[in-house]
């Protein structure tokens, strides 16, 4: 059994899951996010399925345990599950439909977001955003304060 997330944790997974969502209703684009979906990286793919924080996706929804396709992967990166996110994130590289993934930090206001590039190779090293940047999917067209993220999380800087 896995053990719940904090509480901090949740907030930020839940207001960013919120702003997403507002976006993606607002450009009417078939897009949605999935809390805690299932995917399942290239590597070692028939027994590895791994669930992100929050999962984006334009693909219709199927009913199963999987997210089909998604575009746009988040972790938030708690001090107890560092190692495991890292190499969740490494893991979430082979997805061929990934364009971006996100590692919130739940100690300080940060994030970094890793992206494909068009020519299928990832970036060498994540773009770090600040508590005063802006988090940018461009995969979905989103940007949003960071701050805005944590509005909820008790973090101020």
């Amino acid at each position: 059994m896995m053990a719940p997330a904090s509480d901090r944790h949740g907030s930020i997974q839940s207001e960013l899951a919120y702003l997403i969502t507002t976006r993606l209703r607002a450009t009417g684009r078939p897009c949605r996010i999935v809390t805690t979906p299932g995917v399942v990286p290239v590597e070692r793919s028939e027994d590895n399925c791994l669930v992100p924080d929050l999962g984006i996706t334009c693909a219709p929804a199927t009913g199963e345990h999987l997210l089909r396709e998604p575009l746009a992967l988040i972790e938030v990166l708690s001090p107890t599950n560092v190692s495991k996110t890292r190499a969740n994130v490494r893991a979430y590289r082979t997805i061929p439909t990934a364009a971006e993934i996100v590692v919130l930090h739940s100690a300080a206001i940060v994030a970094e977001v890793t992206r494909r590039a068009l020519d299928g190779r990832w970036s060498e090293q994540p773009d770090i955003v600040g508590a005063d940047g802006e988090l940018r999917l461009d995969s979905i067209g989103f940007a949003a304060p960071l701050r805005d993220a944590y509005r909820t999380s008790g973090l101020t800087a």
